[in-house]
Parts: C-alpha cells; structure tokens; sequence
C-alpha cells in the first residue's frame, strides 16, 4: 500500500525539500506518495512545521504521525486537535549546526576576542585570558543540543556543569538536576548556556535572582528561547555588571523590535535566531526513517512527551 505524505509546510520550503525527500524516502524502499495537497482523509503522515496552513488536525483521521521539521514543538504539541503521535526533529544538521554556535561564542567570550576585534583606541593590553579548565561554563538543558554542547566544551577543557529537570550523566560534565540543582548549577558560573525548552515552568529561568549567583562578569548566551530569560533582570544585571555580556539569538518577539533596548545596548550581541537550523538533506533522512518505522509497525523515533510539552 502507497504511504501518502503530506508535507506541510510554508510554500517556499516545499522548494528546498521536495527533491531530498525523494531521495531519502527511496532509499528507504516504502511505497510513498509526497505532495503539498492531499484530501485530509487519504493522508497517511504529516511532515510539519508550524507556521503551516494545516492548525486543525480532526480530519486527518488515516494519519499515523505528526513528523516535526524543528526541534521546536511548543507551537503545536498543545494543539487540542492533535491526537495522533508527534515527533520532534533531533538531528538533521540541528545539533552540529548548535554545536558549531554554541562553541564559538563560549570562546569569544573566554577568549575576550570583542576587545581585540574592536579596538578604535589601538589598545596594548598584552594580558592573556585563563586556559579552559579555570573557566566554569553552565550548560541548562541537557537535551540531546545540550548534551551535544556540553560534551564539546568538556572536550575542549572547560570545566562544565549542567542543570536539568530529571538526572542525567555525561562523561565529563557535573549534573545537576531538580530545583535545588539549578542554584547549584548557576553559583558562581561564568558562561551560562540556555538550550531549556519553551514550558511555563522554564520560563524566566534566568532571572534576578539567577543572575545574581553568577560569578561577577558572567557571560550568558542564549539559543535557547526568548522565554527563558527575564529581560528586564538581564539589563539590570548587565547595567550592574554583574552579567559583563550577553549574546542572543532568540527573543519573545522576533523579529526583534527595532526600538528594543538589545538592539543598542553595548553589552549585547544580538543574531537573528541562526543558531541552529534544520537542514533539508540530514532532516530528511530523519524524516524518512520514521516513515519506513511507521509503515513496518516499529516505534516512532523522538516522540514528544505531550504532558512535559517536550
């Protein structure tokens, strides 16, 4: 029997993957049909992104599973229509791409390279930075993108500490888990990473309080969500100098505002939501394996936690 795959999407991403979903779902040897338009009643899979046209999922009532393009489900793992597994993207360039960021801003900002590529005033200040064991880095959300980045700065020499909900073990990193773990994972840490999902219970993870365990000077860094972050206790903190420099990529609102303070604060990176993204060739592998797993009766990789929103 033929799968029919409906891929829904925005229209100018059907362009970048129609052909490496071809190719991948070929590979796999399922007898499939892949097309923008289907009668909901004949769709056997959804691949899914959000900002699609498709929010109702009642009539869809052959499909067998919701295939996320992002790793992102908070837009849609509360949909009340939604009664059928969904499945959240976990590779598909997501992690390298993540990996690749988060790694070069962690050694921006312990290396101290703003000062040096940005000098008008052709400062000599011969004064070398620490070497990566003296420099504690917090990692909070061990997912599998924060696993990813926790074990490359570990890799690097950092001395790494990680929080999470539930407990964790990773080969060199000191986990904390649960809410007494958060306080111990931010005391005193110079660089915080955020890679926490979007639930009511991360949000404004990072707030005055938080922010006043860092150690003075901290670094945070953000690809995670804009909701983590209480933005107001973040400018107080860095108008104090308790956090030295914080870089963002995601924001409550994006595109950012353009009269939004991050915009023109001089303490403030801002990136326009680049840290990471799904690849279509890699995502479309992923994709087409849970296709082959649908269609054999064999469990659904990455399924979402629906009650954690995860």
């Amino acid at each position: 029997m033929t799968a029919n795959i409906l891929f829904a999407a925005r229209p100018d991403s059907w362009a970048e993957y129609e052909k490496p979903l071809r190719t991948a779902l070929e590979k796999t040897g399922v007898s499939y049909s892949l097309s923008t338009e289907f009668p909901p009643e004949e769709v056997d899979y959804i691949i899914y992104a959000p900002n699609s046209e498709v929010q109702d999922f009642t009539p869809f009532t052959r499909a067998k599973a919701v295939l996320n393009l992002w790793a992102g489900v908070e837009h849609v793992a509360p949909n009340p229509t939604l009664d059928i597994p969904l499945a959240r993207m976990v590779g598909g360039g997501l992690t390298e791409g993540m990996v690749e960021w988060v790694t070069g801003h962690t050694l921006r900002h312990h290396l101290g390279m703003d000062a040096h590529i940005v000098n008008p005033s052709n400062h000599w200040k011969p004064s070398p930075p620490p070497l990566a064991y003296e420099r504690s880095v917090t990692i909070l959300g061990l997912g599998e993108l924060g696993r990813a980045c926790a074990t490359a700065l570990a890799g690097l020499g950092f001395a790494v500490s990680g929080w999470s909900r539930s407990p964790k073990m990773i080969e060199g990193v000191t986990c904390h888990h649960g809410d007494s773990g958060l306080k111990d994972a931010i005391q005193d840490a110079e660089i915080i990473i955020l890679l926490l999902p979007n639930t009511p219970a991360t949000e404004n993870t990072l707030n005055a309080e938080t922010l006043a365990l860092t150690a003075p000077g901290a670094f945070v860094i953000n690809p995670g969500r804009g909701t983590l972050i209480d933005d107001d206790a973040l400018l107080a903190a860095l108008e104090s100098g308790q956090i030295a420099h914080a870089t963002l990529d995601v924001f409550r609102k994006e595109p950012l505002p353009a009269d939004h303070p991050y915009w023109s604060h001089p303490k403030v990176t801002v990136t326009p939501h680049i840290a990471s993204d799904t690849r279509p060739g890699p995502a479309s592998e992923v994709i087409a394996e849970n296709v082959r797993r649908g269609e054999e009766g064999a469990p659904f990789l990455h399924l979402v936690d629906r009650s954690a929103g995860y």
